[in-house]
């Protein structure tokens, strides 16, 4: 085989493998590298700088979280109802270093937006809330992180203040404390329904961003349940205490919003709200 058609064929293998086998698009599962203290070199203003691959993280321009400013969102009725058609999955509950991850072997079913589907894999919790409305930071918030078939991105996010229990974290309460017993950093949870999530409200806000920790990969589309619920100051100190972590955050500052349009889904029918 001559030289040149040699060194075409070798091209064009590579160029099919980087096509078939794109880069990551999920949060990293060992958190170690990275921190919440803005005074650390490994603090969110220096993420971007730890590996090559979160160089996003510093230099993204479309970063999330974002405050939701009511005079920057555009009310729309054409999102539609948010579409989930969630499952029972085995789960296991993990200590990623800075957050409590649950886990759903295989998928727990899927949301859909825009005709495309995202596979629930997993949720996970900040405290406090990583969005804010109008300026606000609320006590905790939750992240349902769905994949698609393509590696496309699609994150829930619910936020909570200090009130009544939430009955979802009550039932993971003698998961975390085993995990808060222990060095182990996963416990199985066994069979876990995420149709017990509550979401409670029809409105939502929808903007395109990024994961909120590395590698912050961009084009994740985000929903952020209008409806803020409740949660015990108890429930938010064991989500703490339970990772080890010495930091009382894990919520990542405010990103610059750049123009980016953000909506808000309000159903024409009052009755449907």
């Amino acid at each position: 085989m001559k030289l040149a058609t040699r060194i075409f064929f070798c091209g064009f293998f590579i160029v099919l493998v980087l096509h078939t086998h794109p880069a990551t698009s999920q949060e990293v599962e060992d958190e170690g590298e990275f921190n919440y203290d803005e005074k650390s070199e490994r603090g969110p203003s220096r993420w971007g700088e730890i590996r090559p691959e979160w160089s996003m993280c510093g230099h993204g321009t479309m970063q999330s979280p974002i405050d939701l400013l009511n005079k920057r969102v555009e009310v729309v009725s054409h999102l539609g109802r948010l579409k989930r058609s969630y499952k029972l999955g085995y789960a296991t509950l993990k200590n990623r270093g800075h957050d409590m991850m649950l886990k759903w072997e295989g998928g727990a079913g899927y949301i859909q937006i825009n005709e495309t589907q995202y596979v629930l894999n997993q949720c996970h919790w900040h405290s406090p809330s990583e969005h804010t409305i109008n300026g606000r930071k609320f006590d905790l918030e939750v992240h349902l992180v769905h994949e698609s078939s393509d590696g496309k991105v699609a994150v829930i996010g619910i936020m909570y203040k200090i009130g009544r229990p939430d009955s979802f974290l009550s039932s993971l309460i003698d998961h975390l404390k085993a995990i808060t017993n222990t060095n182990e950093a996963e416990s199985v949870a066994g069979l876990i329904d995420p149709r017990n999530i509550k979401i409670g409200s029809r409105k939502y806000y929808r903007y395109q961003g990024s994961l909120t920790i590395p590698p912050c990969t961009q084009n994740v589309s985000w929903t952020i349940v209008r409806k803020v619920r409740t949660v015990t100051q108890e429930q938010v100190k064991l989500l703490r205490v339970a990772v080890h972590d010495a930091s009382d955050t894990n919520a990542r500052p405010l990103q610059p919003i750049n123009k980016r349009m953000v909506h808000l889904y309000r159903p024409s029918d009052p009755k449907d709200d």
